[in-house]
């Protein structure tokens, strides 16, 4: 199923950029505020499915590069590496861990398991929402 609407397709290019790079934003700061990787990959799903109602499955498959189901695999396999630096360091399960690592200049770089499970998540509910959309459109 593909669109013939011109306003459609000319809406989903311009629309899908600004989506993609929100749903990051709502990654990002989503351990401190509101937001995460749930609703982040729910964004950046609704900008491929976008996509596709305006182009095509064909074309939003060439757009991910990659299998969504080996998106959902990766984003489980992210959320399980979350868990072993807390394993190592002999503490609970999922317990968070934060590094600081040096900028060039006076700044530091936050990380935290944390951020690797929400990335995680990000990448599963992605996977499973375009797996499912894909597999809806083709058939």
């Amino acid at each position: 199923m593909k669109s013939n609407t011109l306003i459609l397709r000319t809406a989903a290019l311009a629309i899908m950029p600004l989506q993609l790079m929100f749903s990051v934003f709502l990654l990002l700061r989503g351990h401190d505020e509101p937001g995460g990787g749930f609703i982040g990959g729910l964004v950046a799903a609704s900008a491929f499915v976008l996509y596709a109602f305006s182009f095509g499955v064909g074309s939003t498959r060439k757009l991910l590069r990659v299998s969504p189901k080996d998106l959902l695999a990766v984003g489980l396999l992210f959320g399980l590496a979350s868990t072993i630096p807390s394993l190592l360091a002999g503490e609970a399960m999922l317990t968070a861990l934060w590094w600081q690592l040096p900028l060039p200049g006076e700044g530091y770089l936050k990380l935290s398991t944390v951020l690797v499970f929400d990335i995680g998540v990000y990448l599963a509910v992605l996977g499973t929402l375009m797996t499912f959309v894909i597999g809806l459109m083709e058939s």
